[in-house]
């Protein structure tokens, strides 16, 4: 799995580079054919008292690209709720990936 977090109008501390790889670990958790995650944290300077803290995520799993974007006013809150809403999404594509179709009594009894 490859993981790219880079910041844009801001650095990317450890502190921050941490706190990403942690909330990622429960998505990891659910779903484990993930090929590549992409993280962009940005600070967008509106107006001199409205600072937006914007975190995105674009996950690369087989067959699908899965993108999520949320915006706060602090940058933790943004990843907690983006994290939220990347599991979500992630639970709901393993669901329609695994096949919940079960083959019926009759046929798996039929002779040949």
């Amino acid at each position: 799995m490859n993981l790219t977090i880079s910041g844009h109008h801001l650095d990317v501390t450890p502190a921050l580079r941490e706190y990403v790889m942690t909330k990622l670990d429960r998505v990891t958790r659910h779903f484990d054919q993930v090929v590549d995650i992409n993280v962009l944290l940005t600070v967008e300077k509106l107006k001199e008292k409205e600072r937006r803290q914007r975190a995105e995520v674009t996950l690369h799993v087989k067959g699908r690209d899965i993108y999520v974007e949320h915006s706060s006013e602090d940058l933790y809150a943004a990843i907690d709720s983006l994290m939220d809403k990347l599991d979500r999404q992630v639970v709901r594509h393993k669901d329609r990936v695994q096949d919940h179709h079960h083959a019926s009594q009759k046929r798996l009894d039929a002779p040949h």
